[in-house]
């Protein structure tokens, strides 16, 4: 990096004075924890089966070479049986288990069918990251790959020396046993996920999680001043880096990238807001203060940003609000003509925007503790999640009996809670929206 800088990017519109580093509102790095190498390790739906597959190889390898060194084992409750019983069991464990396995797989393939028709595609994440979806698929290969590799330490009578490994098989028939209770699970879990109020629940419960992360101040609770600010002077030299492959945006280190900014006294500007989709050689950040990088420093800020083949809902509110429209849209539409779902859809987005409304939208301007900004961000607005969540369901149900009404008393619900700055924006979409034939609000069948 070239170590001739500029001070001018690095300009900051101070706020409040006495403010204390760390404390403030408009400036400070966002909560949101970024996506590190353990929980990438496990995201993918095959990562724990992988796991209980490789620790039962393992198991089945040497917990019977520890057993033969043991001698004859006299413990009353473990498999008392010869070779040929022992083999017995095995195999049946062995054949029972890939049987119910392939069992499983087709009912997960199933539900996932059925789910992507009947809700929307990007509601199959949820389901694929399930640990009882997961758990029930790795027991269930992890006992057939244990079986069969402890068979093969069973010597019979045609051999010199007879040994059959007692605890293994003991253990091979407890694994059974957990079997049976994780199918029982996965049967329950199966049966309440496909219920339409889990699906719609489980996306509110997410988003409303994800908006305590990304917007965790009230905005009555701001004081009426501004937080610092930043823009570059003319003249002020940049570098420019290009998206590295198409995608969405899933994540951004904003702790980390404000870090590196600071220590090497830049200001980096996130040009693309968190869920949005990039093509090769789009701008996606922009480096204010130096003129030149070096490839190795360019891959250590690639790092900072996270861009995956679909969003994910870790900082993205704006996602779990389209998830909710979408499942909207399709229930409105003539094919499926489900108004019921559409409407339980927008109690769970009332209830999302009941509390977005009362918060403050992210200041764009990230400061380290000493006032200097050195992040420049994009964040998703609340007026714009708002316009999100109403113009579509108020396209496609104009002609629905329950869905108008039913925007209309959210949005002046909204209009009693809302904060100031948010007002005209729902008076906007309120005003919007087909006149009420009568003046009844929609009645619970």
């Amino acid at each position: 990096m070239d170590e001739s800088r500029t001070p001018g990017p690095l300009a900051v519109s101070a706020g409040r004075s006495g403010q204390r580093p760390g404390r403030r509102a408009r400036g400070a790095v966002p909560r949101a924890p970024a996506e590190n190498w353990w929980s990438r390790l496990w995201k993918p739906f095959w990562a724990l089966p992988a796991v209980c597959v490789v620790a039962a190889l393992v198991a089945g390898i040497i917990l019977p070479l520890i057993e033969e060194s043991w001698g004859t084992t006299r413990l009353q409750y473990v498999f008392q049986g010869g070779p040929d019983g022992a083999r017995e069991v095995l195999g049946t464990v062995s054949s029972a288990m890939i049987s119910v396995t392939g069992l499983v797989f087709s009912i997960t393939i199933v539900v996932l069918q059925l789910a992507s028709s009947q809700f929307t595609p990007r509601a199959l994440g949820g389901f694929l990251q399930s640990r009882i979806v997961q758990g029930t698929l790795g027991i269930f290969i992890a006992t057939f790959i244990f079986a069969l590799t402890v068979t093969r330490y069973v010597r019979g009578s045609n051999v010199s020396e007879q040994f059959v490994p007692q605890v293994s098989v003991t253990l091979a028939f407890v694994l059974v046993l957990a079997c049976m209770g994780y199918f029982l699970a996965f049967i329950h879990h199966i049966t309440t996920t496909v219920q339409v109020s889990h699906v719609i629940s489980r996306i509110g419960d997410q988003t409303l999680k994800t908006a305590g992360r990304m917007y965790p101040e009230r905005a009555e609770d701001l004081a009426p001043t501004f937080g610092p600010t930043w823009s570059p002077d003319g003249g002020t030299p940049q570098v420019r880096l290009p998206a590295p492959r198409h995608g969405a945006i899933t994540h951004v280190d904003y702790p980390g990238l404000a870090r590196w900014a600071a220590r090497h006294d830049v200001v980096v500007s996130v040009d693309r807001s968190v869920g949005e989709f990039l093509v090769e050689g789009q701008d996606l950040l922009t480096l204010w203060g130096t003129s030149e990088l070096d490839a190795r420093t360019s891959r250590k800020v690639y790092r900072f940003v996270g861009v995956g083949p679909q969003r994910v809902a870790h900082q993205d509110v704006a996602f779990g609000i389209r998830q909710l429209v979408d499942i909207i849209d399709r229930a409105l539409s003539p094919g499926v003509n489900d108004p019921t779902t559409a409407l339980q859809c927008l109690q769970e987005l009332h209830r999302i925007l009941r509390h977005l409304v009362q918060q403050a939208t992210p200041s764009p301007y990230i400061a380290d503790d000493q006032g200097q900004v050195r992040v420049v961000h994009h964040p998703q607005s609340v007026s714009d999640l708002v316009q999100l969540a109403v113009r579509e369901p108020a396209h496609y149900g104009q002609d629905s009996l329950r869905m108008i009404p039913g925007l209309r008393a959210m949005l002046e619900d909204l209009q009693q809670v809302t904060a100031s700055r948010y007002r005209d924006t729902i008076d906007r979409l309120l005003a919007g929206l087909p006149a009420p034939e009568d003046n009844s609000r929609p009645r619970r069948p």
